[in-house]
Formats: C-alpha cells, structure tokens, sequence
C-alpha cells in the first residue's frame, strides 16, 4: 500500500478501495443487527422538510439529495460522509425518512463507493459502516435485489478496505472509530470473520496505549471520552454476542473510563465542555453506562484532570491541569463549570469550530472560560499557525480540601510567570448542602525574578497597575440582572431557583454581553457574563466571591421542563 502514495492521495485511495473491491462481497449478516446509535427526531423531522443543517450550517435541500450540495467546509464533509443524518431519520422511523434515508445511501453508493469524496479516511468509514449496520434493517426494508447486493458489496468493501488501512488513523478517538467499525462489521456480515481477530487485539493495545490508568485519555475531551466508551461497550457486547472473549486490556479500559466518566458529567448528567468537547448526547453515556453497570452516580474527587464538587443538587467541574497537546485544545486552566439541579448556571463558551476559524480560535481563549484572565493575554498562548500552544500554563499545586462537610480544591498556574511575573491561584468550596459557592482568586509574584519581573510590567504601566479580570460566563437561559445598586447579581433559572452572587475585595462588578458557543446551532448563542475587573501593583492581591442560593429558594424544586437539544427550526 505504501507504494501507491505516490500517485497521490485521491488515487491512492481509489486503488485501496478497488483493491478492496476484489474480495467477494458478503452474502448477508450473521445475526439481525440491533441498532446501538441515538439520533434525534427533531433533526430528522428536519430533513425530511429539507432542512439540512450539518456542522452549522444549514442548507435547503430543494428535494435535491444531500451529496448534490456542495459542502461549504470540510466539517461538513466529514459529518455528511460520517452518516451521522441516518442516526436522526431511523429515529423518525416512519416511511418519508426510510425512503429518505434509502435515496441517500443508495446515492453514496453510486456515486462516492469506489473511493472518490472525501469520507474514506478510517474514521469516517468505521463510523460510516457501524451506522449502516445498526440502521441495514431500516435501509434494506422493499429494496429489489440488485439494491441489496449493492448495499453489501459495499459493506464489504469498506470493511476490506479498513482491516489494512486503519493503522491510518491518528491515536485517540479517530484510531477507536475506525477499529470499533472494523470489528463490529467483521462480526456482523458473512464472511468477514477473519478481520476480527486482529482487528481486536489492535484495538486492545490501543486501549492499554492510550486510556491512563485513571481512565483518561490525552486529548482531555470528556465528549471524546464519552465517545470512545460507547465504541468500546458497544465492540464488547458484539464480541460477546458473537461468542467470542473480550479482550483483558479491552475491558479493563471501560471499567477505568466509567467512573472517570461519571466524575465529569454535572448534575443534569451533561459532560463538563472542555477542550473543544460538547454537553454530549445525553442517551447515549446513558446507554453505555448502563451497559458498564457497577456505581450509577458519581461522588465528588477527579479526573482526566478535573475536579467535581458535588453537594446536593448543585455540581461544580473545575480544569486543574496542564492543557493537552494538540489543535484543540483550550486555555482553560483553572476554569470552571457549575449546574443546578438540571440547570446549568456557570459555563465556558463551548469550541467554535462549527462557526469558523475565528470562533474556533475565541474559543479556545482563556476570555472565554469562566476564570481569571490578565490584560486578556491568554494564560496558555498560541504559535504563529494558531494550531497549537507554543507557550502552556503548567499547574503547579493542586489539592483537594475537605472539611465540616464542605468540598473544596485548590490549584495554582503559572502562565502569566514569564510574562507578567505572577501566578495565579484559585480555591473553590462548595457547602455540604449545595447552595453556597465560595471562590478566592489569588494573583502574586512569588520568587524574586518573579518580583522583578512583576516591577518591570509595573513599571511600564505607568504605575497604574496591571489590568485583570474575572469571569464568569452565564448559560443564555440564566436571566441575569444587577441588584444592591451593583454590588450583587441575581441569577433566576428556568426551575424557579434564584441565586446571587457577591464579591469582596477591590474590583468592579458589571454584566457584559457573552456567547455560547453550542454544536447543532447554526449561528452563536447570545448570552451574558458577570465580570469582575480590578487593577494590581502589589506582590499579592485576592479577590473572593460567593454564589448563593437566595434564601427563600426551596431546597428541592419540581423541574418538569424538558429540553431534547440544541436544534434549530
């Protein structure tokens, strides 16, 4: 295969893909597949209108099918090649989203199934191949003969086409994807029996390779992680079902991620959205969850560099380690998240990437994550290509604190110690009954090239000290609204809780306009941010600040809303 690189990538393959094509297509299944994936009627309903909204952008389909549409970027490709759509049309299940989907899947087949478009990386077509079997019975249902053997002869291939070219795709989640797809299609079509093997002991080693031993992975993403589990759990009940053993190293890796998993969901069981991961699929973590069995609800520690308060009905995820590697990963040391029973209150903006590269890179700032930023430089610091960090804040401390049943950490980063001459330190406590937060954030130049460093920024100033700010981004259903003649802000959530917040020391308290930035929307959300601004020319200063319930907000509150996601009409 290594020789056929020299024609180029899109010939390269097309030849891997007709090289696929010589093997004798599968006669059928082994056993009747059982759909793992979870879509969202809404999104269907959507298409079958045609409305298609894909990697935020929304396109009308005019009764065109979805590949006579040229893609506007290349998330869209890869989500379109993803068969991500099928998901939401078997969740429709009625006979306009099976003819739907039929028209186009049959399309891709005619048009993309030798190799040509963009979506036969080995990601994508593991992904490609798990959904078209979960949803065959769904597909296959009036098709003549001819479409069927087609519809296999295209499994086939794609399946062929994985079992030597999945070593292609990058470590972490991509390499899952793919190697999750080979061992589900080898188990599933007739005559693909003999992918498995191998393709499951790879898959072994790259759990043992790249799931620590708390259950993390590099990439810090809890929605990666989230993803990862589900190809996991779902590779392992295929084997078992097949009759085949799970591999030691395979499920020693789901009983490491469900709890770090649990740890990093919130009280509404969202994932805490962090380094360009999302809320999740909510049905899905659940499904896999259960699945893994063993403890159903989390208990406040950490993990994959998280911390969790949880007390009550309130929930606080706090980032206390250094950023990952890589392009998606943000400045959000010693940011936090906070819900409310199914509420979220305090958020981060979320990753931008489905509304373009400048969003994508507001993203990953540190102005965007509920934490402490200085003269808005950003405490980790992008390279010239604006892809990685070239410079990264390292946590330097880093401890639990329990006491009289309250839950606590604290953490400390030096980010801005080059830079500025200070670190920045942050204690968070949570009271044993959930509804009082406490936060102390502390700026100071400890060591004397710190001091002198710190002097020289001072010195260029003017005196007038060094600019900073605190924020605290607010979810867009947080009605926000300054009270006390500004010196507090009351926080109403939809359930009917009312929370205040307050702060001590020299700094201004106002509101400024925010955005929340959510997958499946097609333009950012508007919303708001309590900011905290203050100016320093001293060795240490601290700023304290509290989020409370108010008092005559009851400790248990009936919250009937239901919200199914972020879908627009």
């Amino acid at each position: 295969m290594a020789g056929f690189l020299r024609f180029g990538p899109d010939l390269a393959t097309r030849l891997a893909v007709w090289r696929a094509g010589l093997t004798a297509p599968a006669r059928g299944f082994v056993s009747q597949p059982e759909p793992r994936t979870i879509g969202l009627m809404t999104r269907g309903r959507q298409l079958i209108a045609g409305n298609i909204q894909i990697a935020g952008h929304l396109v009308a389909a005019e009764g065109r099918s979805l590949w006579d549409i040229a893609a506007p970027d290349a998330a869209f490709a890869a989500e379109a090649h993803g068969f991500g759509w099928l998901d939401d049309l078997a969740a429709v299940g009625d006979p306009a989203a099976r003819r739907l989907a039929q028209l186009w899947v049959w399309d891709w087949i005619s048009r993309f199934g030798q190799g040509a478009g963009a979506g036969w990386q080995p990601d994508l077509t593991g992904r490609r191949l798990i959904r078209l079997i979960n949803h065959a019975l769904f597909l296959l249902q009036a098709r003549d003969g001819a479409q069927s053997t087609a519809f296999y002869a295209s499994l086939t291939r794609q399946t062929v086409l994985l079992s030597y070219r999945w070593h292609r795709a990058p470590p972490g989640l991509p390499r899952f994807e793919a190697l999750c797809g080979l061992v589900y299609a080898g188990l599933s079509l007739i005559g693909m029996q003999a992918l498995v093997g191998p393709a499951s002991a790879a898959l072994a080693r790259d759990c043992a390779q790249e799931v620590d031993g708390a259950g993390g992975i590099p990439s810090r993403n809890p929605e990666d992680l989230a993803e990862v589990f589900a190809l996991l759990i779902w590779a392992a009940e295929a084997l078992t079902t097949a009759g085949r053993a799970v591999p030691a190293a395979h499920l020693a890796a789901i009983e490491r991620i469900a709890p770090a998993l649990r740890a990093l969901r919130h009280a509404d069981g969202s994932l805490a959205r962090f380094h360009g991961g999302g809320r999740g699929l909510a049905g899905r973590l659940d499904q896999a969850l259960a699945a893994a069995g063993g403890r159903a609800i989390a208990q406040a520690g950490s993990a994959m560099g998280f911390a969790r308060l949880m007390a009550g009905r309130t929930s606080v995820i706090a980032d206390i380690a250094d950023p990952p590697a890589g392009p998606r990963a943000h400045a959000a040391t010693l940011g936090f998240e906070m819900t409310s029973g199914r509420r979220p209150v305090i958020v981060s903006c979320g990753a931008g990437r489905s509304f373009g590269s400048e969003w994508q890179h507001a993203g990953r700032a540190t102005p965007s994550h509920s934490t402490l930023c200085i003269d808005g430089v950003s405490s980790s610091r992008l390279g010239p290509g604006r892809d990685s960090f070239a410079q990264t804040a390292r946590v330097i401390a880093s401890r639990q604190l329990t006491g009289e049943g309250e839950q606590g950490v604290y953490a400390a980063h030096d980010g801005w110690a080059l830079t500025h001459g200070l670190i920045h330190a942050r204690t968070l406590t949570l009271s044993a009954d959930g509804r009082h937060l406490d936060g102390d954030d502390k700026l100071s130049a400890t060591t004397p090239v710190m001091r002198d460093r710190f002097a020289a920024v001072i010195g260029r100033t003017g005196l007038t000290g060094l600019r900073f700010a605190i924020r605290f981004h607010l979810h867009p259903d947080v009605d926000a609204t300054l009270d006390m003649g500004g010196h507090a802000v009351s926080l109403a959530l939809k359930s009917g809780e009312i929370w205040v917040f307050r702060h001590q020391g020299p700094a201004r308290l106002s509101l400024q306009p925010s955005v929340y930035l959510e997958r499946g929307r097609l333009k950012p959300r508007p919303a708001e941010q309590i900011v905290l601004e203050s100016h320093t020319a001293d060795l240490e200063t601290r700023i304290g600040w509290t989020l409370a319930k108010a008092k005559d907000t009851p400790t248990a509150i009936r919250d009937l809303g239901l919200d199914e996601g972020p879908v627009e009409t």
